[in-house]
């Protein structure tokens, strides 16, 4: 009934085109003779775990974003399936919608991860807020840095020696890397995960 509801959904969309495998070893065969920007994989196939199937989707296929999609909303399990390749790991209570954006987001090559499993992890060895933080740059590193203790474009760039478009491309990076929508909210979550010190010593 959910795949239905999928199909349904993203088929009216121009930019998707859909296969749907029941079980693990029909979307191996599938991925063998065809090539997709994103997988959706359910964790409790009828013929094999979907971690392990998605594990082996992310090494054969490296360009393809692998996303476990499933009805069990628990951190713990979100972060092994990170630690297995995959990109994301999306709930089945999740509004159609907001999954249509995040299989978007995942075509880009960021990873989607509900901010509720996000905050759930806390001071797990590597949680999923620490997976997110992981596609950042060194140079968007150091831009959080600053957004963090408070700095402007215009002070970002005179200090990096770069543009102010420079800078504000890196931000515009740095958001959906960070499943945030402002600078405020992408330096808030700096903080509480503790990406950088949050110490605040000027900027403007």
């Amino acid at each position: 009934m959910f795949a239905d509801a999928l199909r349904s959904t993203l088929g009216a969309l121009d930019d998707f085109v859909l296969e749907i495998a029941e079980r693990g070893s029909e979307a191996t065969v599938i991925l063998e003779r065809e090539t997709f920007d994103v997988v959706l994989v359910d964790i409790g196939l009828p013929d094999q775990s979907g971690l392990t199937l998605g594990r082996s989707i992310a090494e054969a296929h490296p360009d393809t974003s692998v996303i476990a999609l499933t009805a069990i909303n628990d951190w713990r399990l979100a972060q092994e399936a990170m630690e297995a390749g995959f990109n994301g790991y999306l709930t089945k209570d999740t509004e159609l919608p907001k999954l249509v954006d995040a299989i978007r987001v995942a075509t880009e090559g960021h990873a989607v991860v509900p901010t509720h499993l996000v905050r759930g992890a806390g001071a797990a060895r590597r949680s999923p807020a620490r997976m997110l933080a992981d596609q950042l740059t060194d140079r968007e590193l150091e831009i959080l840095e600053m957004l963090v203790r408070g700095y402007g474009s215009a002070e970002m760039s005179r200090q990096l020696g770069i543009s102010m478009n420079t800078v504000r491309s890196h931000i515009q990076n740095i958001l959906p890397k960070l499943q945030v929508h402002s600078r405020l909210e992408a330096a808030a979550f700096a903080v509480r995960h503790g990406l950088v010190a949050a110490d605040r010593d000027g900027g403007t």
